[in-house]
C-alpha cells in the first residue's frame, strides 16, 4: 500500500469545489450525526488554552477552525487552510463574526507558515486526500513549536462487529445518497479513499517517521474514526522537504 493518495490532486480539488455548498450537511448525515462529537474531541486533544495559536489544515468550511478559535479565545488565534478556494470562501462567510479565526488558501504539503509558528495543528478528514501522508505530517510538525501537538482525525475501517455493521452504511448508502444529490462520483471517491488509507498502526508509524514523538491513537464510535496525536519534537529537523 502506498503511503499517499493515488488520486490526482487537481481532480480532488475540483471535487471539493463542487461539494462546498452541501459539505457540512452531508458530513453530519454520513457520520450518523456523530461528526460534531468527533470534532470536539479532536479539538480537545490539541490541548489548547486561551492566548495560544492553532492551525487547522484541510479546514473545509471551517468548523474545526472555529472550534479551535473558541478554545484559544479571547486573545489567541486560529488559522484554517484549505486548497479549495470555494471552501475557503464558505468558511470566511460562515465565520465572519469570529474575529480570531482567519482562512487562507494553501497547500498542505507546503504550508505557507514559518517553522514553529503554531502551538498546535489539526487535520480532520483531510490526510487521506494528500498525495504523501509522510510529507503532510512532516509539514504539520514543522509549523508546530516543540512540545505542541499535532492531531489527526480520520475515517477508519472498523474491526468490531458493531463497527463493521456501521461500515455497511458508509460503503453502500453514502454513495447512494451522493448519487441522489448529483454527486455520486464524489461520495464513491470518499469510500474508496477511506478504504485506501493506512491502518491506525501504520499511520502512527508514518507520524513517528515524520518527526512526531509520543504518538498515540484511539478509536471512536466503534472504530468508525480514529484520532491520532503526536508531539512536535525539538530534535526533528524543521527544513521543509523539497518537492
Amino acid at each position: 500500500m502506498s503511503d499517499g493518495s493515488p488520486a490526482d490532486p487537481d481532480d480532488v480539488r475540483a471535487m471539493f469545489e463542487r461539494l462546498a455548498p452541501i459539505y457540512d450537511a452531508m458530513n453530519v448525515v454520513i457520520s450518523g450525526f456523530q461528526e460534531p462529537r468527533w470534532r470536539r474531541r479532536a479539538v480537545a486533544e490539541a490541548a489548547l488554552s486561551p492566548g495560544l495559536r492553532a492551525l487547522d489544515v484541510a479546514c473545509g468550511t471551517g468548523k474545526v477552525t472555529a472550534d479551535l478559535a473558541r478554545a484559544v479565545a479571547p486573545s489567541g488565534e486560529a488559522v484554517g487552510l484549505d486548497f479549495s478556494p470555494r471552501m475557503i470562501a464558505f468558511a470566511t462567510r460562515s465565520h465572519v463574526g469570529r474575529a480570531n479565526a482567519s482562512f487562507v488558501v494553501g497547500d498542505a504539503l507546503a504550508l505557507p507558515f514559518p517553522d514553529a509558528s503554531f502551538d498546535a495543528a489539526t487535520i480532520a478528514f483531510g490526510m487521506r486526500n494528500l498525495a504523501d501522508y509522510g510529507r503532510g505530517f512532516a509539514e504539520l510538525r514543522r509549523v508546530v513549536r516543540p512540545g505542541g501537538r499535532v492531531v489527526c482525525l480520520e475515517i477508519a475501517r472498523p474491526r468490531s462487529a458493531i463497527g463493521r455493521f456501521a461500515a455497511l452504511w458508509f460503503d453502500y448508502l453514502v454513495p447512494l445518497i451522493g448519487r441522489v444529490l448529483g454527486h455520486g462520483d464524489a461520495y464513491t471517491y470518499l469510500v474508496r479513499s477511506a478504504k485506501g488509507y493506512p491502518s491506525p498502526e501504520r499511520t502512527a508509524e508514518i507520524m513517528a517517521a515524520a518527526g512526531l514523538a509520543d504518538v498515540r491513537w484511539f478509536s471512536l464510535s466503534s472504530g468508525i474514526v480514529t484520532i491520532h496525536i503526536g508531539t512536535s519534537s525539538a530534535d526533528a529537523p524543521r527544513t521543509r522537504l523539497r518537492r
